[in-house]
């Protein structure tokens, strides 16, 4: 099976323009949710269905009656898979169309890029992706599952998988590869293993002959690999060519949240273990609603993955914490959604923690089998603890950075 991009950029666009906005109402009466993600570039395989989950959202939003009696109005940006277009659409955003909220970004150089932008201008920010964990901002609210709720669930159980206590990482050559691999060294260690190797990438290679040489002369007992984007995806096609996957056990922090899983064949994909808030496998009042209002609006469900429910989710939990404000007010917004708004999503109850401005979220151990995520046990309500325990805004609301762990 593979991925369609040009009819989910198609039936995306049919939405865009079909009912966003109420018959007769215009944007100057309007809500103004900003949006900022690659829909076309080397990541729009993410980029595309979180930009349809955003609007899938806004549009239910707005049949129930809209928020505060106004109905909310989509400005989206493509970034086109370019850092620098994130920080001059950010600027656009802010200065001309002057927006209620952003959510947006996808790499933590995304993130990064249009943070300080939003910060200083005072525009709330919903940055709704799994991501390395650390950030401790004010002005920004968090949703994707971080280190302290992925990893250190699948650490432990990738390890007894293997029956082994040797582990080789392979991660992305950027802040998310790097701190990401920290942490998985940290909870290996704290499991009694080793991390034997730990090798970076840059997001355009995609030849792994060499590397997967070099780990079959370190033997580990299991491969953990916090890899990104289109180029290495060829590694988990080159290892199962190499004859490797049945040899040495493979875990991933990433693999499938773009529906790569769907790109692989079951020959180089079943058995991968991961971790993650979402599968589609789920059980529950909220995902069938959720998978239904999809389908009627795109046609299937197949292009669902974890970054565009966490970006539903994200998009919900800005609204609730509007209905609670009473208010556009970005501070009051803040204060309501610290006093820990909860929303049943597609992926179970998520909760804002007061303290880190992320989320509680339910995490699920699954093993990719035929081209989907089986879950194998769900881990409900996990606390982003990783951030938790040096980001505390509540006593020091003026905090602006990204603590990092040190290993």
């Amino acid at each position: 099976m593979t991925l369609n991009r040009r009819s989910l950029l198609a039936a995306a666009t049919a939405l865009a323009g079909s009912s966003l906005l109420p018959r007769g109402a215009m944007a100057a009466e309007t809500i103004k949710l900003g949006s900022l993600l690659d829909t076309s570039g080397i990541f729009d395989a993410y980029g595309k269905p979180m930009d349809m989950a955003l609007r899938l959202a806004v549009n239910e939003i707005n049949e129930f009656g809209g928020l505060l009696g106004r109905q909310v109005d989509v400005v989206a940006y493509d970034t086109q898979s370019d850092i620098a277009l994130y920080t001059q659409y950010a600027q656009q955003l802010v200065r001309k169309d002057q927006v209620d909220v952003v959510h947006g970004g996808i790499l933590s150089a995304s993130r990064e890029a249009i943070r300080q932008t939003l910060r200083k201008s005072k525009t709330l920010y919903f940055y709704n992706v799994l991501y390395e964990g650390g950030v401790c901002d004010r002005n920004i609210f968090i949703n994707g599952v971080t280190p302290a709720q992925q990893v250190e669930a699948l650490v432990p159980y990738a390890l007894e998988k293997a029956g082994g206590k040797k582990v080789y990482v392979l991660a992305a050559d950027y802040n998310y590869g790097h701190i990401t691999a920290k942490w998985i060294q940290k909870y290996v260690a704290e499991n009694g293993g080793e991390t034997v190797a730990v090798d970076f990438f840059p997001l355009d290679v995609s030849d792994f002959g060499s590397t997967i040489a070099k780990i079959q002369t370190a033997a580990p007992d299991l491969v953990i690999a916090p890899l990104v984007g289109g180029a290495h995806l060829s590694f988990f096609r080159q290892w199962a060519a190499a004859g490797m996957k049945d040899r040495i056990p493979l875990a991933s922090t990433t693999l499938g949240v773009g529906n790569e899983h769907k790109v692989l064949t079951p020959e180089e994909g079943d058995g991968i273990m991961v971790a993650y808030n979402y599968s589609e496998e789920l059980r529950g009042r909220a995902n069938t609603h959720f998978q239904t209002n999809w389908e009627r609006a795109y046609g299937d469900t197949s292009s669902i993955h974890e970054l565009a429910v966490s970006t539903y989710q994200g998009v919900m939990t800005w609204a609730e914490g509007i209905r609670a404000a009473g208010s556009l007010d970005r501070d009051q917004v803040v204060e309501a959604l610290e006093n820990g708004v909860t929303i049943d999503g597609p992926a179970g109850k998520v909760t804002v923690d007061s303290k880190s401005h992320h989320a509680y979220l339910d995490v699920y151990i699954m093993e990719l089998e035929n081209q989907r995520m089986k879950v194998i046990k769900g881990l409900p309500q996990r606390a982003p603890i990783d951030t938790q325990a040096v980001c505390d805004l509540k006593a020091n609301p003026n905090d602006n950075q990204q603590y990092e762990i040190k290993i």
